[in-house]
């Protein structure tokens, strides 16, 4: 029973990523870690600071000493401070959004995204720009902030959190493919995908089978 790490930004990111495991690889052992004052500071500071890369490499380094054989980090505004744990820590380090970027460039050349979170849209447009060159394909994407559904999320308003991210995606149905960006947005597909004739991709499910698929395979 393989023992993963979720390192979590945010409380909400929590129980999407856990629904998915038990959907898709029940037998994986979860070990939660949370530090909500990442999204809080990410936030504050509009930039991605040396002292919050060292944070992350922190948490890693705890999630190691847990035992963990696996790390997927839930949060998405810290694409280069995730990037520099995979590459110092020997086991596989998956950024919450890498494997569902590589499941939209699979479906088409025009992807949509749709995020609750603004400060991640950069750094998200600049991995999936990554992604789409080391996959040797051209590909345009549209991102589209969706204001309040994160404060809505917040305070407890989920209905209206899945109401406002439905709202906005449905202007999407002209790309191949709708992301939608956070994981804690991934309730609200069931809600999108009647609206839309394309796919609507969410990071949990997406990121838990590429994660499933690494720690099999005997390299």
């Amino acid at each position: 029973m393989p023992r993963i790490a979720l390192i979590h930004a945010t409380p909400a990111a929590v129980e999407p990523i856990v629904e998915a495991f038990a959907a898709s690889w029940p037998a994986a052992a979860l070990v939660n870690i949370l530090d909500d004052s990442l999204s809080r500071d990410r936030a504050r500071d509009g930039v991605l600071t040396p002292a919050m890369i060292r944070r992350f490499d922190a948490l890693a380094d705890y999630a190691q000493s847990l035992g963990a054989e696996g790390i997927l980090f839930t949060c998405s505004a810290f694409g280069p401070a995730i990037e520099q744990v995979a590459n110092r820590l020997a086991m596989p380090v998956l950024k919450p959004n890498e494997a569902m970027f590589a499941e939209a460039l699979a479906t088409g050349r025009r992807i949509g995204m749709l995020a609750t979170f603004q400060p991640s849209i950069p750094s998200m447009e600049e991995e999936f720009k990554g992604e789409a060159e080391r996959a040797g394909v051209k590909a345009t994407l549209h991102s589209v902030f969706v204001p309040g559904a994160l404060e809505a999320l917040q305070s407890g308003r989920h209905d209206e959190h899945v109401s406002r991210i439905a709202e906005v995606g449905r202007k999407l149905e002209d790309c191949d493919a709708i992301m939608l960006a956070q994981f804690s947005m991934a309730p609200a597909a069931a809600a999108l995908r009647p609206l839309v004739s394309v796919p609507v991709l969410t990071s949990p499910s997406s990121a838990v089978a590429m994660l499933k698929r690494k720690m099999s395979s005997p390299d």
